[in-house]
């Protein structure tokens, strides 16, 4: 009976919480989704990679983690996962370290964000986090372009469905 698989537990089958991001429809380079998984199978976290760069690499790494989320434990002056991941995939392996953080008010619609925007050791990476009302942490880290105000009305919540696996 070896056609008959079990489903594996650590793929999750998307997350139980929206995902605030850019629209893929509104972004004209290539576009991946990643789902973190748990060993239980829950979903621990999504992240989108926004590649204008025509293969060569990602722009743009957005995650949502929600609370209880492994990939949010750091020690002191650890990166992020998105800024790992986006360094990953740029095959960048220097090590990188957060050196300072700045707390600036934003608003992004009628909502004010408190977003922490974090000066790294790899001047050409941008990253910025804030908290979201329902305890979901985004992480924003961008290669080589900063990360402006602007880029907050862009982000829209995406329904937690468009993750969803088979």
């Amino acid at each position: 009976m070896s056609f008959l698989r079990r489903r594996s537990a650590a793929t999750p089958t998307g997350p139980d919480f929206d995902v605030l991001a850019m629209d893929p429809g509104d972004w004209p380079g290539n576009l991946g989704a990643g789902l973190l998984p748990a060993p239980d199978g829950s979903c621990q976290g999504v992240f989108l990679r926004y590649d204008l760069f025509g293969g060569r690499g990602p722009a743009m790494i957005i995650g949502n983690l929600p609370e209880g989320s492994p990939a949010r434990e750091l020690a002191e002056g650890q990166i992020p996962f998105e800024v790992a991941q986006l360094l990953a995939a740029l095959e960048n392996d220097e090590p990188v370290e957060v050196l300072d953080t700045e707390d600036m008010p934003v608003m992004q619609g009628d909502n004010l964000l408190i977003v922490r925007r974090l000066k790294l050791s790899e001047s050409r990476v941008s990253c910025v986090q804030f908290d979201r009302s329902d305890g979901v942490l985004v992480t924003i880290a961008s290669w080589d372009r900063p990360i402006t105000d602007d880029l907050y009305a862009l982000l829209k919540p995406l329904p937690a469905e468009m993750f969803q696996q088979g």
